[in-house]
């Protein structure tokens, strides 16, 4: 049996169906957005009449199978590109005198979908203003009367919403059934007293995961230790041995060595210490202390790495004497990877913080558009939705095929330094 289009328009005012059909058509012509929507109309029309006719029989129809009554009509919003279009529904009392829900309409007004394209096109540095341009195209020729939840106000409210209830399924998931072999921590200012903490993590596999992000004015030990202390109760096992990575700030060193022990591996970023070498040298210099440098990082034996750097120090002492301390400074923690004894390969990726400057740089891409930060939550909620829009373009670890080589150099590293008498998990670290 062929179905007959209708719409609320055929049944308000008596206007022939084939006549809304041919209307519909014409709307091709200017939009096929438009004709989706008034063929869209038509349709959910003639499914809330069938919906109304199951419960309530044909009209003027008489008998005791009912469920209830026809009460007249309502107009209601039904979500559509992104807003909303006012749709007229039929409605149905029950014998009890309440409202029954047509299933029809329950389906089209959940405005679920709504919230994730607020959430996508903001990610993707749409403005408020500009959101309804953005869904109604083209030429803005789909209707958007009032109430359509196309202003600014709206779009913020939807956008808000969802990254809460994001946020806090995210900060709260488990962290138990990833095996994360490397974790790299990092701050970033969004403000003059604004600075979002942040942690990634890579597996066995050599996949990368956004593990978490805490608030604070500055980068020390209280905020940094508030980070270990939400993964912790996530389910990272402090008694495992993993490889942290970090840009050298003394007061991630400090609480990754009280959480974890003092015996854990560190590796601070060679790129930062190369940087902040050479930009404190004369213009001559940069180019052999690039050198030097690399040929340090590339060396496979940790003691003759060591042994170069600190004959470049020596030789640095007398025209810049404070970038020859620099230099000896965290000398231990450079080399990490090096005396970890792992591949080359592996050493390059796991020796910079790159991975989670990555992340940083789309985080700064997608928080360009807020002009004021209002309070923590809001910057909270922002970078934690930046943080999973960067998942979505992570890849696997450039060296993941020799993780396993990490996985065991780990394992050799804490049974070594257990050993030798070693430390306690707890101990004092620094």
């Amino acid at each position: 049996m062929k179905r007959t289009i209708t719409s609320n328009a055929a049944i308000s005012t008596g206007i022939d169906p084939s006549e809304m059909v041919q209307s519909a058509w014409e709307d091709v012509g200017l939009s096929f957005d438009r004709f989706c929507l008034t063929a869209g109309i038509a349709s959910l029309t003639e499914m809330m009449a069938e919906d109304a006719e199951r419960l309530c029989g044909g009209r003027h129809e008489r008998g005791s199978g009912r469920r209830g009554h026809r009460w007249g009509t309502a107009r209601g919003m039904a979500a559509y590109h992104g807003g909303k279009v006012p749709v007229e529904r039929p409605r149905v009392r029950g014998r009890d005198g309440k409202e029954i829900a047509l299933p029809s309409w329950r389906e089209a007004r959940d405005l679920g979908l709504l919230e994730q394209w607020a959430v996508n096109l903001m990610l993707i540095n749409v403005s408020t203003r500009k959101y309804g341009r953005a869904v109604r195209l083209p030429r803005g020729d789909v209707p958007g009367p009032k109430g359509a939840g196309l202003s600014k106000s709206a779009v913020s409210r939807r956008f808000k919403a969802l990254t809460e209830a994001k946020l806090e399924d995210w900060m709260s998931s488990d962290l138990s059934g990833l095996d994360l072999l490397v974790i790299q921590i990092d701050g970033m200012h969004l403000a003059e007293d604004l600075l979002m903490i942040g942690a990634v993590g890579v597996d066995a596999r050599g996949d990368k995961h956004p593990l978490g992000v805490v608030e604070g004015a500055t980068e020390n030990t209280a905020v940094v230790q508030a980070l270990l202390d939400n993964l912790i109760d996530r389910g990272l096992d402090p008694e495992l041995c993993r490889l942290f990575v970090v840009d050298g700030a003394k007061a991630l060193t400090k609480a990754i060595r009280r959480t974890f022990g003092a015996d854990i591996p560190i590796q601070r970023c060679q790129v930062h210490k190369a940087r902040n070498i050479v930009d404190r040298l004369p213009a001559h210099l940069h180019a052999s202390v690039r050198r030097t440098l690399r040929q340090a990082w590339e060396l496979d034996d940790a003691q003759k790495a060591e042994r170069l750097l600190r004959n470049l120090a020596r030789r640095l002492d007398l025209e810049a004497p404070g970038v020859a301390g620099s230099i000896l400074e965290g000398l231990d923690e450079i080399l990490t990877v090096t005396r970890l004894e792992l591949p080359l390969e592996l050493r390059r990726s796991l020796a910079c913080t790159n991975m989670i400057e990555s992340m940083n740089s789309v985080i700064r891409q997608v928080c360009r558009n807020v002009k004021r930060w209002r309070n923590a939550r809001m910057a909270l909620r922002w970078t934690g939705a930046a943080m999973l829009e960067a998942k979505k373009g992570f890849r696997r670890l450039k060296a993941h095929k020799q993780l396993p080589a990490l996985k065991a150099a780990l394992e050799k590293h804490r049974a070594k330094s257990r050993a030798e008498g070693g430390v306690d998990a707890k101990a004092k670290a620094a």
